[in-house]
């Protein structure tokens, strides 16, 4: 059985971020790994994508597939160029702005993203402006639930994505094939997979209609299970 290695986003830990990919289990050996300072692992008071990459590349096999979404994302670009022994690498919607700086949409983004960060938001605050900004329009309780309040510290605490430097040459000479999905929601993001697609020479798939949350999209495990499929021959 293939085994697949998820990694979650901002905000939502591996239960929120991958609830839909359950049914992927009757197939493959699926591990949904939690990222460090997400629940119910002990918060933290900084989370940085390096340190994050080496405990990824640490529980991988000979053979996984990797899949990693948004801030996950970039932890497997770096994860998978620190350990490549990959079948497979997809990711879906990373914020390796840094790939696509001086992109009017990727500035524009940052500029608006910048100040909150800056302006030591409350879960709450940060939550209310940021799910917006990528797409999502799912209702926020109030109060917020333990778990959604440690994630919400968990991604202040996170470093700035952008400032990730991701080695394309390497990632793109591995021998283990790629995908790259995004939402066709936002331009800046939209940047990014472009970027990925043309210097990995990966393969894309766009999953309207979720906003940033792509895994939610009823196409997704048939697309990554097809991928997987292909990338297992």
């Amino acid at each position: 059985m293939e085994r697949i290695v998820f990694v979650h986003g901002s905000v939502g830990n591996a239960e929120l971020a991958w609830a839909a990919q359950h049914p992927l289990e009757e197939r493959f050996d699926c591990i949904f790994l939690t990222r460090s300072g997400y629940p119910p692992r002990p918060p933290l008071d900084r989370i940085d994508f390096e340190e994050q990459a080496d405990e990824v590349a640490a529980e991988l096999r000979a053979g996984d597939h990797l899949v990693g979404h948004s801030y996950g994302g970039v932890v497997s670009l770096l994860a998978a160029a620190r350990r490549p022994v990959l079948r497979s690498l997809t990711v879906s919607e990373p914020p390796a702005f840094g790939l696509a700086r001086g992109d009017p949409a990727v500035e524009t983004f940052l500029s608006r993203l910048g100040p909150m960060r800056a302006g030591n938001p409350t879960p709450a605050e940060y939550l209310a402006f940021f799910m917006p900004l990528v797409g999502s329009a799912l209702p926020l309780p109030d109060p917020l639930p333990p778990v959604l309040e440690q994630g919400a510290r968990a991604a202040l605490a996170e470093r700035p994505p952008e400032e990730a430097v991701v080695p394309l040459d390497a990632l793109a000479e591995a021998s283990f094939s790629k995908l790259v999905i995004s939402g066709a929601h936002g331009p800046a993001f939209d940047a990014v997979c472009d970027v990925l697609e043309r210097g990995l020479d990966a393969e894309r798939a766009v999953l309207p209609g979720f906003g940033h949350s792509v895994a939610r999209h009823p196409e997704y495990n048939a697309v990554l299970g097809e991928f997987v499929d292909r990338a297992s021959r």
